[in-house]
């Protein structure tokens, strides 16, 4: 006579074991890309990864007055930033990142760069249809306590490199 249970039982650590590993897997790829969060990047690390996909050499840094010079930004609520602007005023590129204190703060960020867009709008409309056309396409987004403001013939690639950061 066949006993089924008996059968069966030979197989329960196995059943387990894989159990287990799957519980593993699935706990290890819900922590995170290389154990790296929103909160524990900096500005320069994202721009880091920006600068493997497009070249900012044409570009000057921007330091804090400049900052709130271009934007308007409480320097209270930054916590760190970059920020490249075009070397001549006939051209349109630029790119900043901040990093907010509190996340909460990211539309009223967002609304003070849209007002430098409109100034940008204007100033190029008529004067330089091609670079009106990049500030048209510009990128604008957040992710997290990041806000990123990206004028370039390469927004594209700008935007993939921030996205990849996280």
């Amino acid at each position: 006579m066949r006993r089924p249970w008996k059968d069966r039982s030979r197989f329960f650590p196995v059943v387990l074991v894989l159990v287990i590993i799957a519980a593993i897997y699935v706990l290890t790829g819900c922590s995170g890309q290389d154990g790296r969060t929103a909160d524990h990047l900096s500005a320069a690390q994202i721009g880091a990864s920006i600068e493997q996909a497009v070249s900012l050499k044409d570009l000057k840094a921007g330091d804090r007055t400049k900052l709130q010079k271009l934007y308007k930004l409480n320097a209270d609520n930054v916590d760190d930033f970059i920020l490249y602007i075009s070397t001549s005023n006939v051209r349109a590129d630029e790119l900043v990142i901040v990093k907010l204190k509190d996340a909460s703060q990211a539309e009223s960020v967002k609304a003070k760069i849209r007002q430098r867009i409109d100034a940008q709008k204007i100033k190029f409309k008529d004067y330089r249809p091609d670079e009106y056309y990049w500030v048209e396409h510009h990128v604008l987004k957040t992710k997290g306590p990041f806000v990123l403001f990206a004028v370039s013939k390469e927004a594209d690639k700008i935007e993939r490199a921030f996205d990849d950061a996280f």
